[in-house]
């Protein structure tokens, strides 16, 4: 066990951000470098919009060293490549923050069919665990670090059309808090953050645009009193926990919601 875990300033940090090429990533690696994070690494699947993101993030701070890596979230190798051409441009992975998602819309049970569960369950739950195994080697040898895994409140509230889903993002939370037991030793921190409706982001928009799930999130968003959530509202969090202000933090799991639920 260290005695003295390694908390890197935001200005000494590499941080790598999976689903950085849009929404919560994408603010989230704003928002890193708006805190002087120097290195970022972008990694999602469309090379696209990773140039996009990327231009994004240089267009703000210029002096922001940014690198886009593709790579399929789901595939154990895919992701550790991305992993060992994230560290091997950052010199260091002090940060990691998983923000992936699925195309995914709300749907009662018995309207789901049984053949798409397995990749709800995969696509939404898997990439989380993938790069955190991935990282944690790296964070052990250097004695610290910060792990952040995006879930989702379907984690804690039972909502209707979400048993699936409220599944996945149930077994990224558990698998956080467990994580956090076994990595603190090694001076890692590992938390989790899990919004509801993200407003301004490709996942609302999907559930917003008709149906069963549109009913859904416009009554949860009723009760959102505080606003209805937006990426830099996580974001703000995201990069909280990140850096040395959370040092004692690790094993939590917190909601950004507007006061839809209180869990």
């Amino acid at each position: 066990m260290s005695e003295s875990p390694l908390v890197r300033k935001y200005e000494e940090s590499g941080a790598l951000i999976a689903g950085g090429t849009s929404g919560v990533g994408l603010a989230s690696a704003l928002g890193l470098a708006a805190a002087g994070v120097p290195r970022l690494v972008l990694v999602g699947r469309d090379a696209e919009r990773g140039d996009g993101a990327r231009r994004a993030v240089l267009d703000q701070y210029p002096d922001v060293e940014v690198t886009f890596v593709s790579a399929d979230a789901t595939d154990e190798s895919a992701v550790d490549r991305a992993v060992s051409a994230a560290h091997d441009r950052l010199g260091s992975v002090d940060i990691c923050i998983s923000s992936t998602t699925t195309a995914y819309k709300p749907e009662l049970l018995h309207r789901t069919p049984a053949a798409s569960m397995s990749a709800i369950l995969t696509g939404q739950a898997l990439p989380p665990m993938l790069f955190t195994r991935a990282v944690l080697p790296l964070m052990q040898d250097q004695g610290g670090g910060s792990i952040i895994n995006i879930a989702s409140d379907a984690a804690k509230v039972p909502t209707p059309g979400e048993s699936v889903l409220g599944a996945a993002m149930a077994a990224i939370v558990m698998f956080t808090r467990v994580v956090a037991v076994e990595a603190k030793r090694n001076g890692i921190r590992v938390n989790a953050v899990t919004p509801s409706l993200i407003e301004g982001t490709r996942t609302a928009d999907n559930v917003l645009r008709d149906g069963f799930s549109r009913s859904l999130f416009e009554k949860a968003a009723g009760q959102a009193h505080l606003g209805v959530a937006v990426p830099d509202d996580l974001a703000s969090l995201i990069v909280f926990l990140a850096g040395p202000g959370a040092a004692r933090l690790t094993g939590q799991t917190v909601s950004v919601n507007g006061g839809i639920s209180a869990f």
